[in-house]
């Protein structure tokens, strides 16, 4: 057998975001040595790697943390890779400038039911109405008045402001306030059954992808360009840099309490069915 026979093939699904895109650039275009494996990455969007995440559909996959508490029994916490958003994060927004009264009671664009996002704003305001909605079309839907607000993710956080939209909270900054914490937004987990040292390896590899982007930020920034929709290269600099960051590279012990704390908030408040204590894998510091 040869080399390519003997590789272990590793599906890694990930949004087609900007912030995504750098953190697994090294990997995609085979910047350094992996070993045994050869990994193969899937694109979609982050509700749909949710839902297929239920299935256990993919060795190693990005999901929201919300969803994380409805998949742990499959799959476990990589120490890596995550999306926290220290005073920012997902965005309500309105169109009619009234912020005043909120979000009680209305009709709010959501971009999907296991979004951290979704978990958040029930957090915020438990009474709204739902309305799910693909991410990218949920301004739209404001804007044509489908709906009263909407909850905005990924790169909308950036530029909604500039299409005529009004902030009426950064759930964020609101959790930053509540909890003195960031707000974990999504990480990386893979699946329990591939075993200890399988994952060890892949979570090692994971890891260098992301220190190499780090290390070589404007090819990776380049690269990450292809992915990032409607923002320059000014605000695609930004937008990565408050996703992938050294709380990416490896959690910290606040960011792990902040993933605790989200979970116990949304257990307490009903949005999430059982409670679900986060767990996370010890990878090698070298293979």
């Amino acid at each position: 057998m040869n080399g390519m026979e003997d590789k272990k093939t590793i599906q890694v699904a990930h949004s087609p975001d900007s912030d995504d895109a750098f953190m697994f650039y090294a990997m995609a275009k085979g910047k350094y040595n992996t070993p045994g494996l050869e990994f193969v990455h899937v694109l979609k969007d982050i509700e749909s790697l949710n839902r297929l995440a239920m299935d256990g559909k993919y060795e190693v996959t990005a999901v929201s943390f919300h969803a994380y508490a409805h998949i742990y029994r499959k799959y476990i916490l990589l120490p890596c890779g995550a999306s926290i958003g220290y005073g920012y994060g997902p965005i309500v927004v309105t169109k009619d400038g009234n912020t005043s009264e909120g979000v009680k009671g209305k009709k709010v664009a959501i971009p999907g039911e296991w979004t951290t996002a979704y978990l958040v704003l029930r957090l915020y305001q438990p009474n709204f109405i739902a309305v799910t909605i693909p991410f990218d079309q949920i301004l739209k839907e404001v804007e044509e008045g489908a709906v009263d607000a909407g909850l905005i993710i990924h790169e909308g956080q950036l530029t909604y402001a500039s299409y005529g939209f009004t902030k009426i909270v950064d759930l964020g900054d609101w959790w930053l306030k509540k909890t003195k914490l960031p707000l974990p937004l999504g990480g990386n987990v893979i699946r329990r059954d591939l075993g200890k040292e399988l994952i060890g390896k892949v979570g090692y590899c994971i890891k260098q992808s992301i220190l190499y982007s780090l290390d070589h930020r404007e090819e990776a920034l380049g690269y990450a360009a292809s992915f990032a929709r409607g923002l320059d290269s000014t605000k695609i600099d930004r937008f990565v840099q408050m996703y992938v960051n050294q709380r990416t590279v490896e959690y910290d012990d606040e960011s792990k309490e902040a993933i605790r704390i989200l979970l116990d908030e949304g257990y307490k408040q009903g949005v999430i069915k059982e409670k679900v204590i986060p767990e996370f894998v010890d990878i090698p510091n070298y293979l």
